[in-house]
């Protein structure tokens, strides 16, 4: 027999067994929450449980919430920034070209090429502070349009967006101050990829975990973010 409870806006589903004890799971990859109870088990003695193990799925769900916007794990080497490499800028693959001169490190993107300029001698470290600088600012100048568009369809507004190369995360958001980070690797993806990161992050104002009613609000104002989430998961 099988029935469902809820708390605190987290539903859980009991499932009653013969087992003697009261058992909690919670369950990727969206965080559903079971309680695994004996058959004698009242609905009181359920609620009471759950309610003490509150905190731990708190926790255990924020903790999949996380994962579930983590890029592969198997993800390429860092670029070494040399002559000939390709990048990728906004989903689309230029030449890298390297050139050295006197003045300050500096990227510019044409039509046929990413071109990095460098002092003479510059380390891979200082190439890729450049690198991951203007794929920064290409984040940066891509979001203002982005919320302009989004905060009124849901009804949200943030109070501040940070950007920054993240090695686990595409994005996060900490609702309570209401403020998203985004991953400059965002840069190198197509738009879109980015859009769905930002709107997923956004809904998050709206429902902080990742829940029945979470997934309900991306599928009415995003109803491809699935096909979106396969895409950037896919490409690495």
């Amino acid at each position: 027999m099988e029935s469902q409870i809820t708390l605190e806006e987290i539903t859980i589903e009991v499932v009653r067994k013969r087992v003697k004890n009261l058992n909690l799971t919670v369950r990727p990859p969206h965080g559903e929450v079971r309680i695994s109870a004996p058959r004698r088990a009242s609905l009181a003695e359920i609620h009471d449980f759950a309610r003490s193990k509150l905190e731990w799925i708190r926790k255990h769900r924020e903790r999949i919430r996380e994962q579930a916007n983590r890029p592969p794990r198997d993800r390429p080497p860092r670029r070494r920034l040399e002559h000939g490499e390709s990048l990728d800028v906004w989903g689309t693959s230029y030449p890298l070209a390297v050139a050295e001169h006197r003045g300050a490190t500096s990227v510019d993107l044409s039509r046929e090429r990413l071109l990095l300029r460098v002092r003479p001698g510059s380390t891979i470290e200082t190439r890729r502070a450049a690198v991951d600088a203007w794929y920064r600012d290409q984040v940066r100048a891509a979001v203002p349009d982005l919320l302009q568009s989004w905060e009124p369809r849901l009804g949200v507004k943030v109070a501040g967006v940070q950007v920054r190369r993240m090695k686990t995360r595409w994005g996060s958001c900490t609702p309570t101050r209401r403020t998203i980070r985004l991953n400059s690797e965002l840069a190198a993806r197509p738009p879109d990829h980015l859009e769905y990161i930002l709107v997923h992050e956004l809904v998050h104002l709206l429902e902080p975990s990742h829940n029945a009613r979470f997934y309900a609000l991306m599928d009415r104002y995003l109803p491809d973010w699935r096909d979106r989430k396969e895409a950037l998961e896919r490409r690495g």
